[in-house]
């Protein structure tokens, strides 16, 4: 059943008292694709994880820009056959094409319906999104465009957490699609089988429906393949972590030095003959102390006593500058100086800057949430955070830097 108008098939099958199937329950064609065979439950198990932390502070985003409290629930995971899109898109939607220029390779279309995309809008420009304007002129879509961006950019952030690496994402691309009509399919991704991620997206009272994303099937394998392999060096590292030390073979202990043998006994040249009456000479006894005195260690010197004193500093609360020179440095504080906050900055050519006009965005060099550049008189001093006072914006200092990185800022 559509949103207001009942087909001829459905009002006769009210009257024959059968009930309305909806989408959701039609029962699948013959040539439906088996997700399963495409990707096992683990592959369906990663991308699901990946879509549900990109996308949830996509939603915080999102909420942020409308005013109105988004919920983006865990999205399923189906795989679809381009040639039969036709039959899984039915209504007029509006496409965003993003594509990942670094740490990832590949492209995203993220899909809407063209009523919910409205009243985006609405919520985008200061209305209250009740009566939307369904036509969707340029301004619109620059809002939708807008928002949309700012969706993927807080996705792309919570993606370079996951992969462990810079994610940065292009300019997104908005164009109506209604493949009905074949209008708009050119953005579609040309492979033949593509990965869709369905999420219930609900905006306060206002958008109880679902936001699409198409991935073409390699690139979403390899977005798994890139998960599983960071998570194994991930792993193999907290092993190597916990492992205990390998400590190192002892050195052989050097060989030890002969013992040193006493000398023999004393003995007589020439003995005495018999019989001369004489005694022979007696021999001295070995006394083995002489053959193994340990050397004489030198007398120990007596150190002087130090004598310890505390330290002594100079008083901060008596000046150290004359009052001449105390007045000459008060003038200084009354010197005016220029304070800037820097969000980004970017590079373009002479051409691209003619090609600018109303309703061009001009990407940064900076990603969505970093801390934005507080310049002194053009010199870069700390770094801080946007926020709001009384409708006025502001900033509140998070980081000074230090007297080293200010010096380095002057080269």
């Amino acid at each position: 059943m559509s949103d207001n108008i009942l087909s001829q098939e459905e009002i006769e099958a009210l009257l024959r008292g059968e009930p309305i199937q909806s989408e959701a329950d039609a029962a699948p064609s013959p040539d439906r694709i088996e997700t399963s065979d495409y990707l096992d439950e683990m592959e369906q198990d990663a991308l699901g994880e990946i879509g549900n932390i990109s996308f949830g502070s996509s939603a915080t985003a999102l909420s942020a820009l409308l005013g109105q409290k988004v919920d983006i629930t865990t999205p399923t995971i189906s795989v679809v056959a381009r040639d039969n899109l036709e039959d899984e898109f039915i209504h007029p939607y509006v496409a965003i094409k993003v594509e990942y220029t670094a740490g990832l390779s590949g492209v995203n279309l993220l899909v809407i319906k063209q009523s919910d995309a409205a009243i985006i809008a609405d919520l985008m420009l200061g209305g209250d999104g009740l009566n939307p304007d369904e036509s969707l002129g340029e301004i619109h879509l620059s809002a939708v465009q807008e928002a949309m961006n700012q969706m993927m950019g807080s996705a792309a952030t919570s993606m370079s957490t996951v992969f462990n690496k810079k994610v940065d994402i292009s300019p997104p691309s908005i164009d109506l699609m209604d493949i009905q009509s074949e209008k708009g399919t050119e953005n579609i991704p040309q492979e033949d089988l593509l990965i869709k991620v369905s999420f219930t997206l609900k905006v306060g009272d206002l958008i109880d429906s679902n936001i699409m994303q198409l991935l073409p099937l390699p690139f979403g394998k390899s977005l798994v393949a890139s998960l599983v392999g960071g998570e194994a060096e991930e792993e193999a590292a907290a092993v190597a972590e916990m492992a205990p030390p390998i400590e190192p073979p002892a050195p052989p202990a050097p060989p030890t030095a002969p013992q040193q043998q006493a000398p023999p006994p004393y003995q007589e040249p020439f003995p005495s003959a018999p019989g001369s009456g004489q005694a022979p000479p007696q021999q001295p006894a070995y006394d083995p102390s002489f053959a193994q005195a340990p050397p004489q260690q030198p007398p120990m010197r007596q150190q002087p006593p130090v004598h310890v004193q505390q330290a002594q500093f100079a008083s901060f609360d008596s000046p150290s500058l004359s009052q001449g020179e105390s007045n000459n440095l008060n003038m200084l504080l009354d010197i005016p100086l220029q304070v800037t906050v820097e969000l980004g900055r970017t590079k373009r050519s002479v051409k691209d800057i003619l090609e600018m006009s109303s309703g061009s965005i001009i990407e940064l060099d900076k990603l969505a949430g970093e801390p934005v550049d507080i310049l002194v008189n053009n010199r870069h001093i700390a770094r801080g955070e946007v926020v709001v006072i009384d409708e006025n914006f502001g900033v509140r200092i998070t980081d000074i830097l230090s007297q080293a990185e200010r010096l380095n800022n002057l080269r």
